[in-house]
Parts: structure tokens; C-alpha cells; sequence
């Protein structure tokens, strides 16, 4: 088994990278970015007119060193692999960053205060202001287009292998700590609608394959598929309009995941309270998915009901309760299991326009809004959360697969 876990991590390792890849350049290449929005920005404070491109002659609206400076924060004159390589955490990238005159003190934060100095071979160098003990190591100097001017800067790694996704542009906070307050509220709607959608699709997939044909099996899957055309953000919208006070029923509320006095009220009041707001998002998060799982528990319990080691077991004389739970349901379940993983990706994920409809501060509608606003940090965050979930959910379907199928060795 362990070395089973070994081929299959390794085997994630560059399926992540080469997931990571396709997103990185793609999102790179798409227009609109933080650093065209920055651009377009300076140039309306700048009094420019349009906002189209951010090359060619529009450039000269914007002051050269704003330019520059907005060009190394961006990092966007710099080589795309060797940003994917930043990005990742795995090459060095400037922080501390400074733009200071040749031969004058510079403040450059923590009550530092240092001095470029240029010797007679062009070289430049970095010392301390007022104790100048020789040139200090950890310091870089790049020329910049201004005039006697030079980009003062340390080197650190950060990046997505040191668990720093950046600062979001549209809420000026670190990505960690958005996804740190509302990647809990997507887990409980995706944990609360998985659960129920399995518990619900196998007792309902068994009763239809058991019920092959009859009235209930015809009704029931007409309700399935009708339930599976309907998106979940649509439904979502239905039902608020008519039991969320939209226009008939104000049996629930109108959006959100909890009450405003929620922090207030006891333990009890607030599992009823959460509760109360769950009812109607957890019906648009599970009704979608009804259709394919059912269909998939009663094609497999059918197909395994007319193997020849259930007409054995029958021909024994077993009650058909002892033959359909004990000998048929264990190569039954088997499918249900190996999409087990796929499945835990997409609820742990979030899910994005039910949220959206709901009001609900989870991942999914912050992915949804970074999408739309441009928030690169936001959505790579989000993509990568997605393929590791992704990932870690393959892995979890092999291991269920192999529990309840003994034709299957870690080997």
C-alpha cells in the first residue's frame, strides 16, 4: 500500500503543474488584468482620455516613474515562465522595494535608512546611511529610467508553495485570509448536500431497481430528470420568489447563511438558526445532482441482480432481502464509490451562482466575483484549491474502490 501512495502522489505531482500551467498562461494572456486596470486608472487620474490598450502612445499620459514602478509590482517585463516560477513559490522575486537617488539616504522601512553609492567602474553598491561599515549583503540594485535613480530591493520566495496567494486587488486583503473566512461556509453546504445526496440517490436508486417498470419507477424518474434540467441557481431563484418572501411564502429568508444577531444567541438557537437559512441553498446544491446518481445505483443494482451468482444464491433458497443487500449491493455500490472523489471536489469547491443567488459569502461566489472583476489572486487561489481538491479526490476513490471491491490489490 505504501508504495501505492508513493506512484500516486507522484503521479499528482506533475498533473498539478501541468494543470497550473494552462491556467497560469491562460489567465495571463486574457485582457483586463490588474495591471491594465492599474493603467487605465492612472491614466483617468492623469486626465487621459480612453482607456483602451496598455501599449503604444497612451503610455506618455502616465508619468514614466508611476509606469515603472506599476511594471515591477506586476513583474510583467519579466520573462512568463519565470513569473509562473514566482507565482509558485519555487524562484526568488524583489520585495522590499524602493526607488532612491545615487549618493542620498533612502528610509526603506524598520527604521533603516541606507545609501547607494556608484564606484568608478559603473558598479553600484548599498550602505548603511549614518554607520558605514562596507556594502550590505541582501540588497540588489536594477538601474531605472529615471534620472540618477536606481530600484533598491531584497529577494524572498513566496508564493503558492509557501501558502501565499497574494493580496486581492478588489478587497486589499491577503487571499489566505478570504479563503480562510468563507471556505468554511462552502464545506458545510457541500458536506451537508453530499451527505444527503447519497443517503437519499442509494436508498432511491435501490427502490427503483428493485421496482424496475412499475408506476413508482416511471413517477420517480420523470421527477429526476426534470429536477436534473433545472440548474441549481435557477431553482434557487425559484424558490426564493416563492417561499423566500419574494412574492408568495416567506417561509425562509431571502439570502445569507445566518441571522444578523447570530454571535448573540445560544448554541442551540444557532444550529436551528443555520439550519433555517440552509433549507432552500441545500435543496438548489443537491437537486442536480439526484439524477445521475440514482440512475447510476439502479443500472448497477439491475446489471448485478442478473449475474449468475445471484440466481445461485437465489436457486439456494435465500430470502431476497439476504440476496439483494448481502451478495448484490457490496459489486453495486462500486461505481457509486469511484465517483466518490469527483463528487467531493465539487461540493467542497463551492458552488458558484447558488451562492451568488443565495447571498452566500462562500468560495464560490468569491471565485465567481474575482471572475468578473478581474481579481487574479482570488482566481488562482481558487484554481488551485480546485485541483488539489481534484487531485486528493482521485486519490480517495481509489482507496474507497479498492475497500469494497477485493479484485483490487495495491500492487
Amino acid at each position: 500500500m505504501i508504495q501505492y501512495i508513493i506512484r500516486r502522489l507522484l503521479l499528482a505531482i506533475p498533473t498539478f503543474f501541468g494543470a497550473t500551467v494552462v491556467v497560469f498562461f491562460i489567465v495571463q494572456f486574457a485582457p483586463g488584468g490588474p495591471y491594465e486596470q492599474q493603467l487605465n486608472a492612472l491614466r483617468k487620474g492623469q486626465g487621459s482620455e480612453g482607456g483602451g490598450s496598455a501599449l503604444g502612445t497612451e503610455m506618455m499620459s502616465i508619468p514614466p516613474s508611476q509606469l515603472e514602478a506599476l511594471q515591477r509590482y506586476h513583474q510583467v517585463n519579466e520573462p512568463i515562465w519565470k513569473r509562473y516560477l514566482m507565482w509558485l513559490g519555487m524562484f526568488p522575486r524583489p520585495v522590499n522595494d524602493y526607488l532612491a537617488l545615487i549618493d542620498t539616504p533612502q528610509n526603506v522601512g524598520q527604521n533603516h535608512r541606507i545609501i547607494v553609492k556608484k564606484d568608478v567602474n559603473g558598479q553600484f553598491s548599498v550602505h548603511e546611511a549614518e554607520n558605514d561599515n562596507g556594502p550590505l549583503s541582501g540588497w540588489y540594485v536594477d538601474p531605472s529610467k529615471k534620472e540618477n535613480s536606481v530600484w533598491v530591493y531584497q529577494r524572498g520566495v513566496s508564493g503558492i508553495f509557501t501558502l501565499d496567494f497574494g493580496r486581492s486587488e478588489r478587497y486589499r486583503k491577503p487571499v489566505t485570509e478570504l479563503i480562510a473566512e468563507r471556505l468554511p461556509v462552502s464545506m458545510q453546504f457541500g458536506l451537508i448536500s453530499f451527505v444527503i445526496t447519497y443517503v437519499v440517490c442509494f436508498y432511491l436508486g435501490t427502490q427503483k431497481a428493485l421496482r424496475h417498470g412499475s408506476r413508482f419507477d416511471v413517477i420517480s424518474s420523470s421527477m429526476v430528470f426534470i429536477a436534473f434540467s433545472i440548474p441549481g441557481w435557477a431553482l434557487g431563484a425559484v424558490l426564493l420568489v416563492l417561499l423566500g418572501g419574494g412574492s408568495a411564502l416567506a417561509w425562509f429568508p431571502t439570502g445569507g447563511f445566518q441571522s444578523t444577531d447570530y454571535e448573540a444567541i445560544t448554541a442551540w438557537e444557532k444550529i436551528g438558526d443555520r439550519a433555517w437559512y440552509f433549507v432552500l441553498p441545500t435543496i438548489a446544491y443537491t437537486l442536480g445532482g439526484f439524477a445521475s446518481i440514482t440512475l447510476l445505483m439502479k443500472n448497477s443494482l439491475l446489471d448485478t441482480l442478473g449475474q449468475d451468482f445471484v440466481r445461485t444464491a437465489y436457486a439456494k433458497g435465500l430470502r431476497e432481502n439476504r440476496v439483494v443487500w448481502m451478495h448484490a449491493m457490496r459489486n453495486s455500490v462500486i461505481p457509486l464509490v469511484a465517483s466518490i472523489g469527483g463528487i467531493i471536489g465539487i461540493f467542497l469547491a463551492g458552488n458558484y451562482l447558488v451562492e451568488y443567488a443565495f447571498n452566500i459569502d462562500g468560495i464560490g461566489r468569491l471565485s465567481f466575483e474575482a471572475i468578473g472583476s478581474r481579481d487574479q489572486s482570488v482566481f488562482f487561489a481558487f484554481a488551485v484549491i480546485s485541483i488539489i481538491i481534484t487531485l486528493v479526490g482521485s486519490i480517495i476513490s481509489d482507496f474507497m474502490l479498492a475497500l469494497v471491491d477485493p479484485r483490487i490489490r495495491f500492487s
